[in-house]
């Protein structure tokens, strides 16, 4: 007897809170409640978002079209209840009627709309068969986020198909959570919450402090501040990331500006001030293939930026070449005039383009593989455009010091670097090389303009953005050096990013040249020197 009798009471106490919580809906007092004054219908809303938290299937199924009608104010109340005039049923029974006497359509008050909008939402969350019906509603919801009842977010992401959005209601489920009657529920929320290191969650957790908990209960206090400082320890982390980030890819933009520059300047010892309209067709160039592919296979349309490289690189490096036979072989004896023929370039290219593509910036497509980022810490997102910038640059890098170094290009162009007059002595066809050398110093600016287009806005004007810094990242590195190249513009990529923030981007330009000015009075062949350069 004892055996059997002491499993039956245990089972009975734990189909206690189930009967609780599917206790029937007085369905004829909540219409009456509906059609009541303000007092009855703030009451009638409370119930219905709380029946779309925790009633049954067939509760919730009845109680949907509710709140929508009482809003749109489709709700007729009559001498027998009330009709849903959108179907001509009764709001109880569900059965076909028709209004008796003269109905009335109760009008919802401010304070009582919200209340009606919230569980409206609510039913929607949980009843709509569309992903995108579901996702506006928690949009609704996340307004105010201390009216959602007690378990309906949880029971939401129980059923929710898809994932996304599940973790959306998830982290309003740990926002809610906050304003739970349980203090022990509210402390375990703080916890969750705080797992999301981000200002959002620090502004979260600070208004907290004025809950009047946090000074009644001392485990509630201990825990408000033990997230907020692993917030504020989560964006530290994060803002040093970004700003670390955010120099290295501005690092590799500024490479790319400048390696074509140092190759030209380094070889021939000419100005070369046409470099960032180079840069800037390089971007035209893409958004040429661009719209190519749009007109000729949109299909493609996506991978423009990989099949734009060759055309980008070819482009700028025949207008280089042109550029180097028809006007600065002349020159090369006279570095003035050469730095004013290269600055008449310069003018002529950007009204050139300005003639034929206007003054406007350019539109581009942003192909999936440059598209969004991934969140990482505190408000540091690893974001994938800039991501392309670095390794564009990393290859260019490697395939740049392959071509100098194992090419016999490269070699030629070393030995003429190094004495131009030995060189020619051996047979090197200095002028050759001299072209060629400008024509590979073009075409890395025409790479520079592609890697830019899903970064920055394409102009005619891009380019003189970058002429000043691609200068200041050759003198500092050593004129002609790959990697003093890329050590000076790490070095100023990295600076600019840090002093920007705290004295703004005209101030950081001013202090790095500054720095630069000094570092040359110390060291005046820069970071690395070439051995005998060409006299």
């Amino acid at each position: 007897m004892k055996h059997w009798f002491l499993p039956l009471i245990a089972g009975l106490l734990a189909a206690l809170p189930i009967a609780a919580v599917a206790a029937p809906v007085d369905r004829a007092g909540l219409v009456a409640k509906l059609c009541g004054d303000a007092g009855q219908m703030g009451e009638a809303g409370t119930a219905l978002a709380s029946i779309a938290a925790t009633g049954d299937d067939a509760d919730r199924t009845w109680a949907a079209a509710l709140p929508r009608a009482a809003i749109d104010r489709k709700l007729a109340c009559d001498e027998a209840g009330a009709v849903l005039t959108e179907g001509g049923l009764d709001a109880v029974t569900r059965a076909p009627r028709e209004a008796q006497g003269t109905p009335r359509s109760p009008l919802l008050s401010l304070k009582n709309r919200p209340v009606f909008e919230l569980a409206d939402a609510a039913f929607a969350l949980r009843t709509a068969p569309n992903a995108g019906q579901r996702a506006a509603a928690l949009k609704i919801l996340e307004r105010r986020p201390a009216l959602i009842p007690e378990g309906l977010l949880e029971r939401a992401a129980q059923a929710e198909a898809d994932a996304g959005l599940k973790a959306q209601i998830e982290n309003l489920a740990q926002s809610a959570a906050l304003n739970a009657s349980d203090p022990a529920a509210r402390i375990r929320a703080i916890g969750r919450v705080a797992e999301n290191t981000n200002r959002r969650t620090l502004t979260q957790l600070t208004a907290l402090k004025n809950d009047p908990a946090y000074g009644a209960d001392a485990g509630f206090r201990q825990a408000v501040d033990a997230g907020i400082s692993r917030v504020e320890r989560g964006i530290a982390i994060g803002d040093v990331m970004a700003t670390l980030y955010n120099g290295l890819s501005f690092a590799s933009i500024l490479f790319m500006a400048a390696i074509g520059l140092a190759i030209i300047f380094g070889l021939m010892g000419v100005i070369n001030l046409a470099q960032g309209e180079l840069i800037m067709i390089g971007a035209y160039v893409t958004w040429l293939v661009q719209q190519g592919l749009r007109s000729v296979a949109p299909g493609l349309l996506d991978w423009y930026l990989i099949l734009a490289i060759p055309a980008a690189f070819l482009v700028t490096a025949a207008i280089g070449i042109a550029l180097e036979a028809a006007l600065l072989r002349h020159l090369y004896k006279r570095p003035l005039m050469s730095l004013l023929a290269t600055w008449a370039v310069s003018l002529f290219l950007v009204n050139l383009v300005r003639v034929i593509f206007g003054t406007q910036n350019l539109q581009f497509e942003t192909p999936f593989y440059v598209t969004g980022g991934v969140p990482v810490i505190g408000d540091f997102i690893f974001t994938w455009n800039r991501m392309f910038a670095i390794l564009f640059a990393v290859v260019t890098l490697a395939l740049t010091w392959l071509v100098v170094r194992k090419t016999p290009l490269g070699l030629n162009i070393r030995a003429v670097t190094q004495n131009r007059d030995m060189a020619a002595c051996i047979g090197i066809p200095t002028r050759r090389v001299d072209m060629m050398a400008f024509g590979l110093g073009s075409g890395l600016a025409g790479l520079a303009g592609l890697a830019l287009s899903p970064i920055y806005s394409v102009n005619p004007q891009m380019g003189q953005n970058f002429i000043i810094d691609s200068f200041m990242v050759v003198v500092l590195g050593g004129v002609g050096t790959i990697a003093g190249t890329v050590v000076a513009a790490l070095g100023i990529g990295q600076i600019n990013v840090l002093i920007e923030p705290l004295w703004g981007a005209v101030a950081a330009k001013v202090i790095v040249l500054l720095m630069i000015i000094g570092f040359l009075q110390w060291r005046p062949e820069g970071l690395f020197a070439v051995k005998g350069r060409r006299k």
